[in-house]
């Protein structure tokens, strides 16, 4: 069978070991998938296999998918991702017309989508290779094999695939992404990855705090080089709130948001930025806040939020340019100025003794941003005071309506809206408690308010 090891020699001097090839072991990933997708997933992905076979192209499952199948999480996947070795526009319109589903092909991304109706998805994308101009620009894209485009992912974890022609689902795993998710480990495949792209750098906190997962020390060392190297001019602000958002939707976003500050990952809007305990917790307490504004009915964009939490320590000339590089300008960016500069008095308004419509008012003219961070940088009295008085104020609603107030004599114009919210705060107050209450006072005003205005 031959010699298992071939010393190379020069002289009496050894140069080197020569070992015989062992071709790898072929997994079999049927018994997992089997385990953890549900059987309508895995035959829709036996589909695609045999329709790319049929076109003369092979697919493979890939990302996220493999992974969790090879760690057995407990969640069913809703989109599955295919990479065809071929003509992946082919294959995703013959897989539309066999499921009945809808297509949307990217023609120039050599891509589609193919959504299906009860709500799952597949995405086939041309395996391809990527090549790279600057740190975070965009990438070339050419197509390529499957190992090429395995190569090219953002971690070994991720760069698994499962082929779909053969129906034992074998496994291709050329980096070592099994081993990863054994050890719970998050590596990059090559020194330069996080340069390359540096959203990656959000994508390790999400997959850390989601997978409890964490970087291997070689990759943090890439990350730190990768921060050191910031700001990049070609990584745009639409790039960077879409990573944010996806960590906010993700299933455990306070952790995400932690993890990047201590890594210092939000150089990446400035390379001034330095994480704080207190600033690592307000942007880990950003998600419970949002909760909690939306079971108020306050309607708070979490990245004007996470702007918020991001700035509040930061001289203003930094802070401005901190919030412009998430491409926030205009109202928005007035919403984070007006959240900082308001909360103080906001809060100090709600601690004082004094009419009921007179705080109303002050949270009434906050702004559901402001209220946010007045939330996320209080304590508890403040949000019973807060809820408290949003609850107030929509039970304070007058019953008279602008036309009702028209027809007791307000002339037509500014007058009716001044009625009515003074209306709202005699009710707040306790000076009205009913319709004819109403009436009496729109009838008063007539009598007194309206020549004092």
């Amino acid at each position: 069978a031959g010699a298992p090891v071939v010393v190379v020699m020069q002289g009496r001097a050894p140069l080197g070991v020569v070992r015989r090839s062992i071709a790898p072991a072929v997994v079999s990933m049927r018994p997992r998938l089997e385990r953890w997708l549900d059987a309508e997933s895995l035959a829709l992905l036996a589909t695609v296999g045999r329709l790319a076979e049929a076109h003369g192209a092979r697919a493979y499952a890939v990302g996220g998918v493999v992974r969790d199948a090879w760690l057995e999480r407990a969640r069913v996947p809703r989109d599955l991702d295919v990479v065809v070795e071929g003509d992946a526009l082919i294959v995703a319109r013959a897989l539309a017309e066999a499921v009945r589903g809808t297509l949307i092909e990217h023609a120039r991304f050599l891509t589609a989508s193919v959504a299906l109706h009860d709500g799952r998805s597949v995405d086939v994308v041309t395996a391809r290779s990527e090549r790279y101009g600057g740190g975070g620009s965009l990438p070339r894209v050419m197509p390529a094999g499957i190992g090429e485009d395995l190569r090219r992912r953002d971690f070994a974890v991720n760069a698994m695939a499962v082929e779909l022609a053969s129906g034992s689902f074998d496994l291709l795993d050329p980096l070592g992404g099994r081993d990863d998710v054994d050890r719970r480990r998050l590596r990059v495949l090559h020194p330069l990855s996080f340069v390359e792209d540096p959203t990656r750098i959000f994508r390790a906190a999400r997959y850390a705090a989601r997978l409890g997962f964490a970087l291997d020390a070689w990759s943090a060392r890439c990350r730190a080089l990768a921060l050191e190297l910031a700001p990049y001019g070609e990584l745009s602000p639409a790039r960077l709130v879409a990573e944010l958002e996806l960590i906010l939707a993700d299933a455990e976003p306070a952790s995400a948001l932690a993890g990047l500050a201590r890594a210092g990952a939000f150089r990446l809007l400035d390379p001034r930025y330095r994480a704080t305990r207190s600033g690592i917790a307000r942007l880990a307490g950003v998600p419970a806040t949002l909760a909690w504004a939306q079971s108020q009915g306050l309607a708070v964009e979490g990245v004007e939020l996470i702007a918020t939490a991001l700035t509040a320590e930061a001289p203003r000339e930094f802070a401005g340019a901190m919030v412009r590089r998430l491409g926030l300008t205009g109202a928005p960016l007035d919403r984070v100025r007006e959240a900082l500069e308001r909360a103080p008095a906001l809060r100090e308004r709600l601690r004082a003794a004094g009419p009921t419509s007179e705080a109303a008012r002050a949270v009434r003219e906050a702004g559901p941003t402001a209220l946010a961070w007045l939330d996320l940088t209080s304590g508890a009295p403040t949000r019973a005071a807060v809820e408290r008085l949003l609850a107030q104020v929509g039970r304070a609603r007058p019953e008279l309506g602008g036309d009702a107030v028209i027809a007791l004599g307000v002339a037509k114009g500014p007058n009716v809206a001044r009625v009515l919210g003074a209306l709202r705060d005699a009710r707040l107050d306790g000076k009205i408690r009913d319709r004819q209450g109403e009436i009496d006072y729109v009838r008063g005003w007539l009598q007194h308010g309206e020549r004092e205005g």
